[in-house]
């Protein structure tokens, strides 16, 4: 392939970039796939919050789960071994409290919700590899296991706290940290600044933990790897909150008010904290207390930027009482929002994924989720917005490019076409230079992005190139080549053969986000399973067959559109009057 290549470019010099396009893209694909797998040893465990079950999921919950989703899809395109876990929070006053006011028994009750969120997990292709439950037995035993391990280490002690409590955050609160307010009823409250959820003045004997220990060791942490929160403000939000004292912090709850939990080893009249206990679920998944190591030393944590402090603060320092390694990484996300607004169910506003998927298909909901969330700041949703995004990238741009060129009308031979240099160097202007180029450093461009977790960023590069694709065919207009002339025949043919390339590079690269809408465009193309890997993103125009195996290669027999354009609610079409009365 290079020598003709080469050759062609002796003769015709304006062939000089697009050789190095055949000559670079292999060698360079092949070269970053191998890096990361050797850099991590080819394996990476992400993981997602475990949800609370006192409520059924919304969409911030969803879109927390298709971000993991998406890099653990990644990473196995790349060829890594990778663990994906997710699963349910099932402790807790709150849970004890929502089970009470249902009249069920609370691991009924957490089952019930433990299950919808399943559901709606396995009906979006969130393809985690553990969906974890804290109510599970090898749980208990990871936890009390842990607890022990903190206890005999002399970090864990008995004294009293007093203080305010958040019970729907299950959080212990510094005065700074609660303000005046008043309820619904006008009555005078005291209220979270971070949640704005009502607190209670809390007396009681509990353990407490020696965080107050730990503030330097952050400090250092956090110093020393600025990668280890991201996005950055983010990470800049746990320095600042790391200016103050740590206190110690209440790690059990008496059994007398908290009975839905895990009893305290060897004192049964105390529940242990339900974020000690949930923030253990990502060892239990591990394997803790036996075989961890394998997979503790590649983790990532994906988390909601309203449980930052758990995750940054609380979490590293039991890991670092514990003499455990910290994370690789904890990525944080901001909230979907509903007309600016946090979704709550006393608002009205919650947006419900399993209804919005059955409305814009699960791959439709995922990209759009995907391609408009921000991580460092909230997103707004509406269900315009959605329309407008996938008619406008996925069913007209995508899918128009998809169905154009293997259309009938152009390719009625019905086979990826062949590549003809000739033709293509004749024909070749500067626009398609630049096409070409964008196209060639896309996969580079879109693994950085993958890798930072800046998916919006990765799939808004793609859009980009599909539109200069688009651009690149109706500059040629194919429609207008003569068949029976054998030059414009091969012209033709050269035009639709780096069309399908392009299209089966951005198949290849959507997979992580759009599983089934990039198997049907990849395999439109007839491009098998076994060849839609990270180093299968190679750019292969060549007169050789032995050098582009789908040369000659049939399409696939779906002729259908690739993704359906959506209406919007209650859209009224115009009829003739009012066509008559705008003219």
């Amino acid at each position: 392939m290079r020598a003709l290549i080469l050759q062609s470019v002796g003769r015709l010099k304006r062939g000089s970039f697009f050789a190095s396009v055949c000559a670079q893209w292999s060698n360079q694909r092949i070269r970053h796939a191998s890096n990361n797998v050797s850099k991590e040893e080819g394996r990476y465990y992400v993981t997602t919050p475990i949800f609370y079950v006192n409520a059924s999921p919304h969409l911030g919950h969803l879109y927390s789960a298709v971000l993991a989703d998406c890099m653990h899809r990644y990473k196995l395109l790349q060829g890594f071994h990778s663990k994906f876990a997710t699963g349910t929070d099932e402790h807790g006053l709150k849970i004890q409290q929502a089970a009470d006011a249902s009249g069920e028994d609370p691991f009924i009750f957490c089952t019930s919700v433990s299950q919808r969120f399943r559901r709606l997990f396995s009906s979006c292709n969130v393809s985690f590899t553990d969906y974890i439950r804290t109510t599970e037995e090898r749980h208990r035993q990871a936890v009390e296991h842990f607890w022990c391990l903190l206890r005999d280490k002399g970090l864990i002690y008995k004294g009293s706290y007093e203080g305010w409590y958040c019970t729907p955050d299950e959080s212990f609160l510094t005065s700074l940290q609660v303000a005046d307010s008043v309820d619904s009823s006008g009555e005078a409250i005291k209220v979270s600044l971070e949640s704005g959820h009502k607190v209670e003045w809390l007396k009681e004997e509990n353990y407490m933990f020696r965080l107050s220990a730990f503030r330097t060791q952050l400090l250092d942490w956090l110093h020393n790897n600025p990668d280890a929160i991201q996005p950055e403000r983010f990470r800049q939000d746990v320095l600042q909150w790391l200016q103050d004292d740590l206190p110690d912090l209440s790690v059990s709850r008496q059994r007398s008010r908290l009975q839905w939990g895990i009893a305290v080893p060897g004192d049964p009249d105390h529940t242990i904290y339900v974020w000690l206990d949930a923030l253990v679920n990502y060892l239990t998944v591990a394997g803790y207390p036996g075989n961890h190591q394998r997979w503790w030393s590649v983790l990532r944590h994906i988390v909601g930027k309203d449980i930052l402090k758990f995750h940054a603060i609380y979490w590293p320092s039991f890991l670092l009482g514990a003499g455990l390694p910290l994370p690789r990484s904890l990525y944080v996300h901001s909230h979907w929002t509903v007309g600016g607004k946090k979704m709550s169910k006393s608002l009205g506003n919650v947006v419900d994924p399993f209804e919005r998927s059955q409305v814009f298909t699960t791959d439709g909901l995922r990209y759009f989720l995907l391609r408009q969330g921000v991580p460092d700041s909230d997103c707004d949703y509406t269900d315009a917005k959605v329309i407008k995004l996938l008619n406008a990238e996925l069913a007209d741009s995508l899918g128009g490019l998809l169905n154009r060129c293997t259309s009938l009308a152009l390719n009625p031979s019905q086979i990826y076409p062949p590549f003809c240099s000739q033709s293509f160097l004749r024909m070749q202007d500067p626009e398609d230079s630049h096409m070409l180029d964008a196209v060639r450093n896309l996969p580079s461009v879109v693994e950085h992005h993958y890798d930072t977790l800046h998916i919006y960023k990765a799939l808004e590069t793609i859009a980009s190139r599909v539109r200069q694709t688009n651009a690149f065919v109706h500059r040629h207009t194919p429609w207008k080549l003569n068949r029976l002339d054998e030059g414009e025949r091969r012209r033709l043919d050269t035009i639709l053969h780096i069309s399908f390339e392009c299209l089966r590079i951005y198949g290849i690269l959507l997979q992580p986000a759009v599983p089934v809408l990039a198997d049907k465009l990849l395999s439109r193309l007839g491009v098998r399973a076994d060849e839609r890997k990270w180093t299968d993103l190679d750019f292969r125009p060549s007169d050789k067959g032995t050098d582009c195996p789908f040369r000659g290669r049939s399409l696939g027999p779906d002729t259908g559109v690739l993704f359906s354009r959506l209406e919007r609610p209650n859209e009224e079409k115009p009829n003739k009057a009012n066509k008559k009365q705008t003219k």
